[in-house]
């Protein structure tokens, strides 16, 4: 069978790009010769990009004397077939239709040979399924990202932009926040939400909150905001996510729900706020030992099928690198670096769990520092932004220099910054519910149960 091609709309395009110089500007824009089928086609378009970068004009003499100088004249078909290009079009000014259907054609035979080319691949099974299945992702992913050659901005549209995106965060509303909100008002004072292609690496010791803090930022975005969120649980069941969820906003101790000693009234708020929660785009996969490969791979479906706009991995030291990995850090490397990679590719914030190791409880004060994250120092290097969490009351710390209690006080540390200030949120965590506050708002609260 021939491949998918249009000799005619071919035609056009180059007889166009002979007649008229704008033609040629849109043209060299939006594809290359790879967009031509037939390849004499694509010679001739080669040699009029060739003189459209030295500056010179196209049209049939030059055209003819640029392929003469690469001695390629006679196997486009010489004069009379540049000719006729140029004699066969009487306007350009269907160019950009033109062009649209070059680059569907031309998709359509990318897609060919993917497809040809994973096949052979399967055939022949000298790497495993799943490496053979994340190759053929990324190579349908490429060919949907690179439907268009243009890659550059002028500066007039991106100052265009620039003014537009500053009155949008100018107007918006929850304190300015541009990305997804978090919840806290002073961490989306500090950090201006989570940002797009943002990887956040949020880091703690054991039993400091991790956990709980990712799912309240899960839950602000998709319960407050209705922001589609993924969660990638490596550690706890999805009935045990759902659970701490549900515990936390109806302000349950765990440990009665797990018992079955509930009274009517806790019953009540489960069912209430059960309710909301079902409501909630978050999906969730609690399948554990995820390869960065799997993890990428069903990121990009519920990207694709949802419109997720946030993605929370618990955690990072539970997913898997590549099997002939030299050494657990260069593991370590290779999945921060694709995390980050994924958040870019998708456009979406993503928030990797991490451990730390034991350093910090060597130090007087236990506070976490970068150097103290576990397993790599890439992770840092990778992360825009690095969070720790803090209990100082954990530590039996109960006030601090100036004799203030410091009872339930969890300090969030902003340790890295890539594009903004560093320094320390407080929050407040309600260790009966395993839940985060705003600290402002505990204090108003204090005792009480706010409604929702």
């Amino acid at each position: 069978m021939v491949p998918p091609h249009t000799n005619e709309i071919e035609t056009l395009v180059l007889g166009a790009m002979l007649i008229d110089p704008e033609a040629i500007n849109k043209a060299v824009s939006v594809i290359d010769k790879t967009a031509f089928y037939k390849p004499a086609h694509q010679t001739i378009f080669a040699a009029m990009v060739n003189l459209y970068n030295e500056h010179e004009p196209i049209d049939v003499p030059t055209v003819f004397n640029e392929l003469s100088r690469l001695k390629v004249i006679d196997s486009v078909g010489g004069l009379t077939y540049l000719s006729e290009l140029g004699n066969n079009i009487s306007s350009a000014a269907n160019i950009e239709y033109h062009l649209k259907i070059l680059v569907e054609k031309k998709i359509l035979r990318d897609l060919i040979n993917v497809s040809h080319r994973i096949a052979q691949r399967a055939y022949m099974a000298e790497d495993t399924a799943l490496k053979i299945l994340d190759e053929a992702e990324n190579s349908i992913f490429q060919i949907s990202e690179t439907r268009s050659k243009k890659t550059y901005i002028d500066m007039k549209r991106a100052v265009t932009q620039t003014i537009e995106y500053i009155e949008v965060v100018h107007n918006k509303t929850a304190a300015g926040v541009v990305g997804v909100p978090t919840g806290f008002y002073d961490l989306d004072d500090f950090l201006g939400g989570f940002q797009n292609s943002d990887l956040i690496i949020l880091a703690a010791r054991p039993s400091m909150g991790k956990t709980a803090l990712a799912l309240a930022f899960a839950r602000n975005a998709a319960v407050m905001h209705k922001l589609p969120v993924a969660i990638f649980s490596l550690e706890m069941a999805t009935t045990q996510l759902v659970t701490r969820l549900i515990c936390s906003e109806a302000k349950i101790p765990g440990q009665n729900l797990r018992k079955g000693r509930m009274t009517a009234e806790e019953h009540s708020r489960i069912a209430q706020y059960g309710g909301k929660l079902a409501e909630a785009p978050i999906y969730i996969d609690d399948v554990p030992g995820q390869t960065v490969l799997e993890i990428r791979a069903k990121s990009r479906r519920l990207k694709s099928e949802y419109g997720i706009k946030m993605i929370v991995i618990d955690y990072l030291q539970l997913m898997q690198g590549h099997a002939d990995t030299e050494s657990r850090e260069r593991e370590i490397s290779t999945i921060s670096r694709s995390l980050k990679g994924l958040a870019k590719d998708l456009d979406i914030p993503i928030i990797a769990l991490s451990q730390l190791n034991r350093e910090s409880e060597k130090r007087t004060d236990k506070r976490p520092m970068l150097s103290d994250l576990r397993e790599s120092g890439s992770i840092e290097q990778d992360a825009d932004v690095v969070m720790f969490i803090h209990r100082p009351e954990y530590y039996g710390k109960e006030v601090d220099s100036e004799g203030n209690s410091m009872k339930g006080l969890a300090e969030v540390i902003i340790a890295k910054h890539r594009n903004g200030p560093t320094g320390e949120v407080k929050l407040t965590f309600l260790h009966e519910y395993t839940k985060f506050e705003n600290r402002q708002h505990f204090n108003r609260f204090a005792g009480e149960v706010p409604q929702f």
